[in-house]
């Protein structure tokens, strides 16, 4: 028995479902897939039966300066050193809040959390708590994270939760006109996301006459407009993802990529909302952890020295080139959705996802660390050497469908 699989059978006993979430290679993953990994460094990472991989899903998202990065694991440290938690914060809130407005076009005001669960629900909070209103509109399928509100797949929530959440079709201009006529009078804000990325499906690049189409609609409706930018942030834009349509947030909501890997999320207002954002008790625990925002100061450096959104555009069109030739050449038909940054593989015609499967499989044996139905991610600590090296491996997996 592999360490793997020892492992798992030890974890069947205690851990329900032997792991829980989007890290569970139960849940629709092919066999084979590791459960537990033993190391990370870079864009690599090695399971604990020693297999390496070039790793394209970067913890779904946090990594993107590499896993292990000397310097923002030094900052990190050198915070925790001095102090973490205690009674009240450290002034690295302060600086990181100074540089999250200096960065961020609508932000005037910060508040830090720990997930994008947290980011997202105080966003509805601080929009319900300003407008005094209850509806929020949210797209049919979006992840918003797994708070009952928006984790509509799942079990352990009775539909009358959702009762001042109604949906509207994403990128559907009269859809989402319809939803906000149907909740005039009583409509707190709209969600939306950078783009749309609901899992097993094809990714959808957003329309930039639907973004303005939105912004106007809060704006008739004295309505927040959320962005929920947890998952594209900093991959897309060094500012918030719809900046580049000229389409400004109310409130935002961050995550992942903005400590690489550290634990922490922000929600970013512009002025109008701030009264109610200090009128709103949110909190947490570990909320004011200091580590994690001395992390977060030193990846946003990294992340403006190096341009990360073109760094990141250029190796996924690369990889997302390499593959289209390779699934040409072998006779297969793929369909690669949403940002380069950000890629989706799915083959046509592949309603049981049989060949994606089997290619992702056949990667992994490969050392190419693939999903095949969730977008993945590039990191700045990709090169060109290491798509190069994982288009080799993609190469001889198409060989074996």
């Amino acid at each position: 028995m592999s360490r793997n699989d020892e492992l798992k059978a030890r974890a069947e006993a205690v851990i329900p479902g032997g792991m829980y979430g989007h890290m569970s290679t139960y849940r629709m993953l092919p066999e084979g897939y590791p459960q537990y990994f033993e190391r990370a460094d870079g864009c690599r990472l090695w399971d604990v039966d020693g297999n390496e991989y070039i790793d394209f899903m970067c913890s779904y998202g946090p990594m993107i300066a590499g896993y292990a990065n000397p310097r923002v694991r030094a900052a990190a440290d050198a915070q925790r050193n001095q102090i973490d938690i205690a009674n009240a914060p450290a002034a690295v809130i302060v600086d990181l809040a100074e540089k999250m407005m200096s960065q961020i076009s609508h932000a005037e005001w910060a508040i830090f959390a720990k997930n994008g669960n947290d980011a997202t629900t105080a966003c509805n909070m601080i929009a319900r708590g300003r407008t005094g209103k209850r509806k929020i509109l949210v797209a049919q399928g979006a992840y918003h994270g797994s708070q009952p509100w928006a984790a509509r797949r799942t079990k352990g929530t009775p539909d009358e939760d959702y009762v001042h959440f109604p949906t509207y079709t994403f990128n559907d201009i009269e859809s989402v006109t319809q939803a906000v006529a149907q909740a005039s009078g009583d409509l707190a804000g709209i969600v939306v996301s950078a783009f749309r990325h609901d899992a097993g499906f094809h990714q959808e690049l957003t329309d930039p006459d639907f973004a303005r189409a939105v912004r106007a609609l809060c704006d008739k409706e004295d309505a927040a407009l959320i962005l929920d930018d947890v998952r594209a942030g900093m991959r897309l834009s060094l500012d918030a993802s719809w900046s580049e349509f000229g389409v400004q947030p109310d409130l935002s909501a961050w995550g992942k990529a903005i400590a690489n890997g550290e634990p922490i999320a922000a929600v970013l207002g512009s002025e109008p909302w701030r009264e109610a954002a200090s009128k709103t008790f949110m909190t947490g625990s570990f909320w004011y952890q200091a580590a994690p925002m001395a992390a977060s100061l030193e990846t946003l450096a990294i992340l403006n020295e190096e341009n990360a959104p073109a760094r990141l555009e250029a190796l996924g069109q690369r990889f997302r080139d390499g593959i289209y030739e390779q699934a040409q050449r072998h006779g297969h038909s793929v369909l690669q959705s949403g940002p380069a940054a950000m890629p989706t593989l799915m083959f046509e015609d592949d309603k049981d996802s049989r060949l994606g499967f089997a290619f992702c499989q056949a990667a992994l044996k490969e050392g190419v660390y693939l999903h095949p139905w969730h977008n993945m991610f590039l990191s700045l600590a990709h090169s060109e050497a290491d798509i190069d090296q994982a288009l080799e491996g993609t190469d001889r997996a198409f060989g074996t469908l």
